[in-house]
């Protein structure tokens, strides 16, 4: 699954509204402003995310990999290499895609 996949199931699964797609995806911050959207790379975004959808983080250490899960879906298991923040993100992103998935 692409990036821009991941993403907007993810949207969908928080209730984000995507105005905006190309290089990056709008969304309204209020009436006369938007703001730039991606948990897969703002720290901010993920977090909001991950709360949004009352996920569990677990960074693991043995194993050097990141599980997030929500209720009812499967552990996604993120290895992180040498990025521990860029895995945490994207373990978020593809646990919001898969709940998105299924809403469809």
């Amino acid at each position: 699954m692409t990036d821009k996949e991941l993403l907007t199931l993810a949207a969908k699964a928080a209730g984000v509204e995507i105005i905006g797609f190309g290089d990056v995806f709008w969304v309204p911050e209020n009436a006369e402003l938007q703001r730039p959207w991606n948990p897969l790379t703002d720290d901010g975004d993920a977090l909001r995310l991950a709360v949004k959808l009352d996920m569990n983080i677990e960074v693991w250490n043995p194993f050097k990999e990141v599980w997030a899960v929500a209720e009812g879906y499967d552990v996604i298991e993120e290895p992180w290499g040498e990025d521990k923040l860029a895995a945490t993100r994207r373990a978020i992103v593809r646990t919001a895609a898969e709940i998105g998935r299924g809403m469809e």
